[in-house]
């Protein structure tokens, strides 16, 4: 009996089309395609749309990172472009 690899899912909050939230965005959508290609999910979440889920998920800070799965529950805030520290908070680092 094989074992699925584990998915990993996402939710990245951002601030519209601001640099820091694109770069954030690019920085996560290659991180996954190198290190879980066909393991991941990531959901968007623009703050200045939904203020409310951002507030009830108490994010104070863009662009944030928050892994939901596998748990524990995780969250990195910035653009995520240090990736040898960000791959081995994210359990990830070979």
């Amino acid at each position: 009996m094989t074992s699925e690899p584990m998915a990993f899912k996402f939710v990245l909050y951002i601030v519209g089309t601001a640099p820091k939230s694109l770069q954030a965005i690019s920085n996560l959508n290659a991180l996954c395609c190198q290190y879980l290609p066909k393991r991941h999910h990531i959901e968007i979440v623009d703050v200045f749309r939904n203020p409310k889920r951002a507030l009830a998920d108490a994010i104070l800070l863009t662009p944030t990172l928050v892994r939901t799965d596998p748990h524990p529950v995780l969250r990195v805030v910035g653009t995520l472009n240090d990736l040898p520290p960000l791959l081995q908070i994210l359990g990830l680092a070979v």
